[in-house]
């Protein structure tokens, strides 16, 4: 566990360099331009560093073994440093957008040079290859906060886009178009953000992560089940915990009853990736074949 959150980690600072390469470069030449629109996609940018930093703290602390305050080990941290992201997201569309409404109040036109081009160019190249390397990575390893930072780079690919096709219009004799731009970019982070909210509350408040139906079936075709029922998941991608009841035949030894829940739990480990721990209750089959409404203790019924 500790390899995969190093090379989260290396992944993150790597990106971090990039990503204060590209605010550097766009801000400060969107500013000595007074290019509204280059000066937003900048400091899009230079918050796109910024959740790296945040990135790199929840990592450090997910990175914390298991304890007695926090048994189930601190992996959610990586998901709770992915709503600090979004938080940055949010208050950068805030400030964009009154940016972009005094711009329409005190209308002025940008300079609009081929450096400008080249500038933009160049980091949106950057962008498409960070956000494609970053999401990939994040998929294949399960990271909710590489996947939530590769979301964020890739708002800044149409933000890019769009302060180029801004640049073309104001070259038309448009300089509305850099604030109307600079909004769209505005409506573009909001999205990611809220995209990011959605996708971290899901673990946060311990949204199933596996079909009960699917380890159902697979606890019944373990030899020795005889019932299968109130199965609940929680935890992130790659550490997945279930919690599950058997029925077993009451006849066999604590020993024997022991080996049955063991199958089960490595035949779901072996059928289902992520799941890092199975809890099995056992319960004695004519318990389990008590119809809904009758008394538990056996020896009441009559």
């Amino acid at each position: 566990m500790m390899a995969y959150y190093k090379t989260v980690q290396r992944i993150l600072i790597i990106i971090f360099i990039i990503n204060i390469a590209a605010a550097l470069a766009k801000g400060s030449y969107g500013l000595l331009t007074s290019s509204l629109s280059m000066t937003a996609d900048g400091l899009h940018s230079l918050f796109d560093s910024t959740s790296n930093i945040i990135g790199l703290v929840g990592i450090s602390l997910a990175a914390r073994p298991p304890d007695k305050e926090y048994p189930y080990g601190h992996a959610k941290f990586e998901t709770f440093a992915s709503l600090g992201i979004a938080l940055l997201l949010f208050a950068s569309c805030f400030q964009l957008a009154l940016a972009a409404v005094n711009r329409f109040q005190n209308q002025s036109a940008p300079q609009i040079t081929e450096l400008s081009f080249g500038i933009m160019g160049i980091t949106l190249l950057i962008n498409i290859v960070v956000s494609a390397y970053e999401y990939v990575l994040g998929k294949r390893l399960k990271s909710s906060i590489l996947v939530a930072d590769s979301l964020h780079t890739r708002s800044d690919i149409f933000a890019s886009l769009g302060v180029i096709l801004g640049f073309f219009a104001v070259n038309m004799g448009y300089p509305l178009a850099d604030p109307v731009i600079a909004l769209l970019i505005c409506g573009l982070i909001l999205l990611t953000g809220l995209m990011i909210v959605r996708d971290s509350s899901r673990v946060l408040l311990d949204k199933a992560l596996v079909e009960e139906s699917l380890i159902v079936d697979l606890a019944k075709s373990t030899e020795g089940v005889c019932n299968c029922h109130r199965v609940r998941t929680h935890g992130m991608a790659g550490e997945v915990y279930v919690d599950m009841h058997i029925g077993v035949d009451s006849s066999l030894s604590i020993d024997a009853a022991h080996k049955v829940s063991e199958d089960v739990e490595s035949r779901i480990k072996s059928k289902i990736p992520g799941v890092k721990d199975v809890v099995v209750h056992l319960e004695p089959k004519d318990y389990c074949e008590i119809k809904p409404g009758q008394h538990r203790n056996r020896e009441l019924i009559k």
